[in-house]
């Protein structure tokens, strides 16, 4: 029976392996879950597939496991990046949460000309990536990267990678959806108030950019991250 407990750990995993735990690992599995020697659990690294593991050694400020068997292969989900500006806190942590579930590969927050929120905590939101990749059954961590500008962001895009950003303009009309083509892609999610039409301009401009139609309404954000996601996974993913 799989074990309930489930931990990322950033060390090498193979058979017979020894991996160290910090104070806070020890903290959760000994002094949370209570689990002692000879405890199994599930591990992951995010690039060594998810293996079974035994305590080998348990202290309220260390510990040890042994890695015992790889129970699930490594495997990458869709190349899919997600592009948001950061909003309030809560739901600038809700968005990483669920683009980890969803099976983005890279989440990028961007700052716009109507970005709300000049600062972040990406060391926080990659807890938060962990965490969500802990408790969905994911055997990979999608990178968090440093609050960027929009322009900086674009300036050096790859065009190989289709970029897909959300209009609230066309919430009334007809627009663009994702076509399955293969290629990489990514999403771009706008602030509470919407691109400026100066980014818009620029964006509908770009060779590699389409916009896209979320249906009739003008959605928040974290709501309209979780929407585009669903809808480049169906279309494009590994959700068909």
């Amino acid at each position: 029976m799989p074990s309930k407990v489930r931990l990322f750990l950033d060390h090498p995993l193979a058979e017979g392996q020894g991996v160290p735990l910090d104070a806070d690992q020890a903290h959760y599995l000994f002094g949370v879950m209570r689990l002692g020697p000879g405890a199994r659990l599930s591990v992951f690294n995010g690039r060594d597939g998810e293996w079974e593991a035994e305590v080998a050694d348990a202290g309220k400020r260390a510990g040890r496991l042994v890695a015992v068997a790889q129970t699930r292969p490594m495997a990458m989900p869709p190349d899919l990046w997600l592009l948001f500006a950061p909003i309030k806190k809560a739901r600038t942590d809700f968005i990483v949460e669920k683009a980890a579930e969803m099976g983005c590969r890279r989440i990028l927050p961007v700052q716009t000309e109507f970005t709300n929120s000049e600062r972040i905590r990406a060391d926080r939101l990659r807890a938060h990536a962990v965490e969500a990749a802990e408790q969905c059954g994911n055997v990979f961590v999608p990178e968090v990267e440093d609050l960027m500008r929009l322009p900086e962001v674009l300036a050096s895009w790859d065009p190989s990678r289709t970029l897909w950003f959300c209009d609230e303009t066309l919430a009334t009309g007809a627009a663009a959806t994702p076509d399955r083509t293969g290629a990489p892609g990514a999403v771009l999610i706008g602030p509470e108030g919407g691109f400026s039409d100066a980014e818009r301009a620029r964006l509908r401009a770009l060779p590699f950019a389409r916009s896209i139609r979320l249906g009739p309404r003008i959605l928040r954000a974290d709501t309209a991250a979780v929407a585009a996601l669903t809808l480049w996974q169906g279309v494009e993913g590994d959700w068909r």
